[in-house]
């Protein structure tokens, strides 16, 4: 399931790879994307919680891994640990919204906070690796 798809399990929105550790059989390019777009269906259930509308995807976003690894040296390493540090924010944090949204309470002001808080991460790792 693709972050930029317009249905998805929430629960499965926090399957986010684990942090450092790709999977061996994926190239790294592909790792990258893997992980990038699991941090984006975080943030998409993320969203909902926050009930907020589904936001538009900009190729910047969409492409940030292939311009990371195409960089390659200290733009990859940075973007990767931005990546990394994106995914270790959103999973216990989407865990703690849909923990709290099972028990009854509402989520929505958390949920927004942590959107904000997705949001301006992704503009620094963004940030990382410009479009030219």
């Amino acid at each position: 399931m693709s972050a930029m798809s317009h249905e998805f399990d929430l629960s499965l929105a926090t399957m986010l790879p684990a942090r450092g550790e790709p999977d061996a059989r994926l190239s790294e390019p592909a790792a990258l994307a893997v992980q990038w777009d699991a941090v984006h269906e975080a943030a998409a259930a993320v969203a909902i919680l926050a009930q907020l509308g589904e936001e538009e995807v900009s190729d910047a976003i969409r492409t940030l891994p292939e311009r990371a690894v195409a960089k390659s040296g200290t733009q990859l390493e940075l973007a990767r640990r931005g990546i990394d540090d994106l995914a270790a924010v959103m999973q216990p944090g989407l865990r703690a919204l849909l923990a709290l949204t099972a028990k009854g309470q509402d989520t929505t002001s958390a949920a927004l906070t942590l959107w904000r808080e997705f949001h301006t991460a992704r503009f620094a790792v963004l940030a990382l690796v410009p479009e030219e």
